[in-house]
């Protein structure tokens, strides 16, 4: 989306702030005051079916003496656009708040109002409510009301924090396109943070000055001074999220901050941006990680001792990997350094991802293998920065094996997952592993390589216009992984009533599955089919790809992307599909064949023949795990091939 010109913006707010000798203009809004350009704005041209737009938003840090201590500030003003109020999705608005027991940060000065016209109205203050999240996190929330077509919304409020390390940044791209968005900070110069760009989007005004006498203490002869910054963009485009991506935080514009140091009034120091060699020895004597992984003798005595026994070191590994994978049940959280206690968990046979998972390291090393804990993120969040050790951005941990030059990466709380096969929540790229001995160091995640979905079509003509037949699925690796989750949560019966639901021709019988819970080996799904055809002049229009395939319509909708393509593992299917006429058709006419390449080698050929009355297609299709935002274009051009191919190329037959 081209970006507007900025006297565009410019005109939409009226009002101009020159700053520094740069020459570069911000925008202000007052608050409870709309222009009238912006009430009568009926739409937005460069997003036209944006349900609304952010004409302004700010969020402005800085530091202040409150009751006596020295508390970070963070003001926010926004205000948004409504044009379709029915597809409008933000008439609600939580508010995030830190908290550590009843200490914590303070919302004061919330307004909220809805304009209409020259109508206003304010939310009430019975009308925001708070709750509480977990023992860290508490929010505020509440919902504008009155929304209509053409409605502005206005937010203001004020957070006083205790904690410093709460300039977390700023985001300035949302699910709305944006016209002006702008954090300023003004930093007393005993507090340093580190600043990261992130995004393909440039700041358009981009300030950092020195602010003299910004802060006075009582009891200090000397002000501090400040470092006082300006980001600012103008006209953001909306982010879509779209399929096959990796956590939007990692390619939304935004501005990251984190705390490195600060030096007290009194000259004291404190160092929070700290070495992996600092982390590594506080994680080891830490009680809930660390601490946890100390228990190789008592999962020594709960071991089964036929597996202690067991001589080959990667058959031994997988019987406890196994134990483990059966013997808890996940129950669903994802604790990383909190509410960990492994011997509780295993008297109760249900616990924590890391309560597992970290179980499962101490039975590794119980029977004498080299295993150790590795952190990572999981997909849905954002990758943790190599940069520099900054714990909160993992929240999952795995063990990682080492059996002579082979590394295994393993997790223990999907019970389908076989051995050395990740749930695909976790394939996010690269992770931590925490070695005490020699050190921590980066992982990379490789997924499986050979994941692969073979499906074996058997058909022959009958009477009344039917083909019957057989259907052989055969599926390894993730493509068997997601197959398994599926079955498990839906039943067989329920499995194989799927199959068939958007299909009206189609009838399933004779369900069979094999190697159900045999993890290392290939599930095999076989079942009887009946495909009743209609006949439009004497001729039938005979679909082969009637079953469920990989990839049943393109993923890929957006004109343009500008983050990467991630697939999460290499993929490779192969139908084959025979029918037998049986002196009842003759073919009129059989699709193109086709070869459909990329330039990295994957590809789509289908090739079809005929003899004897006998009909043979075979399928291949291959894909990579990763790609570049740059060959998005290619790969929405394949997809639209792939898919025409699947639900457009008919063989015609015509009756005898």
């Amino acid at each position: 989306m081209a970006r507007i010109h900025l006297t565009f913006v410019l005109i939409i707010f009226f009002f101009l702030q020159t700053v520094t000798a740069q020459d570069k203009q911000r925008v202000v809004s007052t608050f409870g005051k709309p222009s009238q350009f912006e009430i009568s704005m009926k739409n937005y041209p460069e997003a036209p079916l944006a349900a609304g737009v952010v004409l302004f938003e700010k969020g402005t840090y800085f530091t202040e003496m409150i009751n006596g201590s020295l508390k970070l500030v963070k003001e926010v003003y926004v205000k948004t656009k409504v044009i379709d109020a029915k597809r409008f999705d933000q008439t609600e608005v939580f508010i995030p708040m830190q908290r550590n027991g009843n200490s914590g940060e303070k919302i004061t000065k919330l307004k909220a109002i809805t304009h209409n016209g020259i109508n206003q109205t304010y939310v009430p203050s019975d009308a925001v409510y708070e709750t509480d999240i977990n023992q860290y996190w508490k929010r505020k929330q509440f919902a504008f009301p009155n929304v209509q077509d053409g409605s502005i919304l206005e937010y203001t409020y004020r957070i006083e924090s205790p904690y410093f390390f709460g300039l977390s940044g700023w985001v300035f791209q949302g699910s709305l396109p944006v016209l002006y968005s702008e954090l300023e900070t003004k930093i007393p110069g005993n507090f340093t943070y580190k600043r990261e760009l992130v995004g393909s989007l440039p700041l358009d005004i981009k300030i950092s000055t020195l602010l003299k006498n910004c802060l006075h203490i009582d009891g200090l002869l000397q002000s501090a001074d400040c470092d006082h910054a300006i980001y600012a963009m103008f006209n953001i485009p909306a982010f879509k999220e779209e399929s096959y991506m990796l956590a939007s935080e990692n390619y939304k514009a935004s501005i990251k901050y984190e705390l490195q140091k600060t030096i007290g009034f009194d000259g004291s120091r404190s160092i929070f941006s700290k070495t992996w060699k600092d982390v590594d020895n506080e994680f080891e004597s830490d009680k809930n990680m660390g601490g946890q992984l100390n228990n190789k003798n008592f999962f020594k005595g709960k071991l089964p001792e036929e597996i202690i026994q067991i001589q080959d070191d990667i058959e031994r590994a997988k019987a406890v990997y196994s134990f483990i994978q059966n013997y808890y049940t996940w129950n669903g959280n994802t604790r990383i350094f909190s509410d960990i206690r492994v011997r509780d968990a295993f008297s109760e046979g249900k616990g924590n991802s890391s309560e597992i998972n970290i179980s499962l390291i101490n039975a590794l090393k119980a029977t004498n293998l080299d295993a150790k804990i590795m952190l990572l993120s999981t997909r849905e969040y954002a990758l943790p920065s190599r940069a520099y050790p900054i714990l909160t951005d993992f929240n999952y941990a795995i063990a990682i094996l080492k059996i002579g030059k082979q590394e295994y990466l393993l997790d223990a709380t999907n019970k389908n997952a076989p051995f050395g096969i990740l749930p695909f929540r976790l394939l996010n790229i690269f992770g931590r592993v925490m070695d005490f001995k020699n050190g921590s160091y980066w992982q990379n995640i490789t997924p499986n390589a050979k994941n692969l979905q073979f499906v074996n079509v058997q058909l022959k003509a009958e009477e009344n216009d039917v083909f019957r037949g057989s259907v052989q699925e055969v599926t390894t690796g993730y493509m068997a992984l997601q197959e398994r989750n599926q079955i498990d949560e839906e039943t067989e019966t329920k499995y194989f009533a799927n199959k068939e639901k958007n299909n009206e021709s189609l009838t399933i019988e004779n369900g069979d599955i094999a190697n159900r819970i045999k993890l290392d080996e290939p599930l095999k799904i076989n079942y009887s089919v009946n495909i009743t055809n209609e006949v439009i002049d004497n001729k039938i229009y005979l679909n082969p790809y009637f079953f469920e395939t990989f990839f049943k319509e393109n993923p890929f909708t957006l004109e343009h992307r500008s983050y990467p393509i991630d697939f999460g593992f290499p993929i490779t299917t192969t139908y084959l599909i025979a029918i037998d006429l049986n002196e009842k058709y003759s073919v009129l006419a059989l699709p193109e064949n086709k070869s459909i390449k990329l330039a990295d080698g994957a590809l789509c050929t289908v090739v079809y023949s005929e003899a004897d009355g006998n009909i043979q297609m075979r399928y291949n299709f291959k894909l990579n795990p990763y790609y570049k935002a740059e060959a998005y274009e290619f790969l929405k051009t394949f997809f639209e091939s792939i898919i025409k191919v699947q639900t457009q190329d008919l063989i015609v037959l015509e009756k005898r």
